[in-house]
């Protein structure tokens, strides 16, 4: 009985001191990649507590993610060396992630707040973990929200003429907080390509249709005049092709003729702040993996 309570504790206290990572790596596929990086893992001393994997068959890429742990004392650049053996030999892309690190996010919003609000709250409640660098607006209407949750806000009003102007201080903040993710809840303004080249990859929007069905102005009342029976949301990267980036994550929910157009927009808004949440919170523990126009996103 002894033995049995002295090695749990002795497990406790090691994972205690233990410090997590998470690497992600694709390449072209070819045998032995799985192999190679284990074993150089092993030899630094990690426990791998999470892996997924794909092989892309049409391009013959390679994607995986290893969630894992090493002694405490073991830095970010130990593990680098001890798997450069692996990523020279496969031309392997590997960023590694401190998960001791709280990642950054800048939340940009109009004013329609549904998506925002429900950010805050899942941060608030530990379900995303993630620290607001600030709140962007184009309109005061959140700044209220902002001072009650203690974060700041910054009103920049968006026109024809001081658009890049605007564009060049949110790169500017992204620089200075050292933001990891941008997003677009509900803001209702459109990036310029260059601003969408510049982040991209860490700009998510959420779309409020189910892609690419009735985009523009009003779309559940578009959906609603056509008698649909499934309206959705859409959660994506920002890229130059407007509501065209990589798709992270979607919802549908079904509804009625019975059901009128503000029906329609209560429960698109429901489904808004859900699917940007899920998004969120996948890019943010590296869940998701950019494969040309479309994205790996391992659960």
């Amino acid at each position: 009985m002894n033995l049995s309570v002295t090695s749990t504790r002795g497990t406790e206290t090691a994972l205690q001191h233990a410090s997590a990572y998470i690497l992600t790596l694709s390449c072209e596929d070819q045998p032995g990649i799985v192999a190679a990086v284990t074993t150089e893992l092993a030899g630094v001393g990690a426990n791998i507590a999470e892996s997924n994997q794909f092989w892309d068959r049409q391009t013959n890429r390679f994607f995986m993610r290893i969630a894992f742990t090493v002694a405490e004392g073991i830095a970010k650049d130990d593990i680098e060396r001890g798997i450069k053996p692996a990523v020279e030999r496969f031309a392997m892309k590997t960023p590694i992630v401190d998960q001791a690190r709280r990642p950054r996010i800048i939340i940009m919003v109009s004013k329609f707040d549904h998506a925002m609000l429900h950010l805050l709250y899942q941060i608030r409640v530990g379900w995303l973990d993630a620290e607001v660098a600030a709140i962007v607006s184009n309109h005061e209407d959140s700044r209220r929200t902002a001072e009650l949750e203690g974060i700041p806000y910054l009103y920049w009003k968006v026109t024809k003429d001081n658009k890049a102007e605007q564009e060049e201080k949110l790169i500017a903040l992204v620089k200075e907080t050292g933001a990891d993710l941008v997003i677009l809840a509900r803001y209702m303004q459109v990036l310029s390509d260059t601003l969408s080249k510049r982040l991209y990859g860490k700009v998510i929007n959420i779309h409020h249709s189910f892609l690419p069905s009735f985009k523009g102005a009003k779309p559940y009342h578009q959906a609603h005049e056509r008698g649909v029976k499934l309206i959705g949301a859409t959660a994506h990267y920002v890229t130059p092709d407007l509501d065209e980036g990589p798709i992270i994550e979607q919802e549908t929910e079904r509804v009625t003729h019975a059901m009128s157009a503000d029906d329609f927009v209560a429960t698109g808004r429901d489904i808004e702040a859900r699917v940007l949440a899920r998004a969120v919170k996948q890019h943010l523990e590296s869940r998701v993996m950019l494969n040309g126009h479309k994205t790996i996103v391992f659960g």
